[in-house]
């Protein structure tokens, strides 16, 4: 699976103190109609960056209760009562869902969100992306990602993608 977000967004004038990153936390089995809610969301909003997910809305609460929070050790960015974005590893080094709403693009939350991933998993991380996903390749080659292997859709969703990898700098 790919993993939209953290586009460059335009400049913000910010007239006051910069409002707080969301709370990340890790995400419990009552998420899971707000996660797949959100699953879609970002989905939906990243057209054309990336494919619409092919199977139909009412599969992804199945998904994301039998799959996502079952296999995946899963972290949500909660603003307020919100849910803005989302998190999804699997041991030993899979980076399966980076997702963040696009209102909360573009402010640190997905560096925030990629610190924790490299936190969990220090030895590496490997993820796949979609070619078409610009601004998501360029966000993941900022923060040490290199890609590694293509495919011309080898994939559900029969879009071309990318799979990058991060392994700490000697020292780390």
């Amino acid at each position: 699976m790919s993993a939209p977000h953290d586009p460059p967004a335009p400049a913000a004038v910010h007239s006051g103190p910069a409002a707080p990153l969301p709370v990340i936390r890790p995400a419990t089995p009552d998420d899971a109609g707000e996660l797949a809610e959100l699953f879609w969301q970002v989905r939906n909003e990243s057209v054309p960056s990336i494919p619409m997910i092919v199977h139909p809305r009412e599969s992804v609460l199945p998904f994301v209760e039998t799959v996502l929070l079952r296999e995946f050790e899963v972290w949500v960015a909660q603003d307020g009562d919100t849910l803005v974005g989302f998190l999804a590893l699997m041991p030993p080094d899979q980076l399966g869902h980076l997702y963040i709403t696009a209102a909360f693009t573009g402010r640190g939350l997905g560096t925030q969100l990629l610190g924790l991933a490299k936190t969990r998993f220090p030895s590496g991380l490997q993820l796949w992306a979609f070619q078409s996903n610009e601004g998501a390749l360029r966000f993941y080659e900022r923060h040490g990602f290199e890609p590694v292997e293509w495919t011309d859709g080898d994939n559900e969703e029969h879009a071309p993608d990318v799979r990058m990898v991060w392994k700490p700098a000697a020292g780390d």
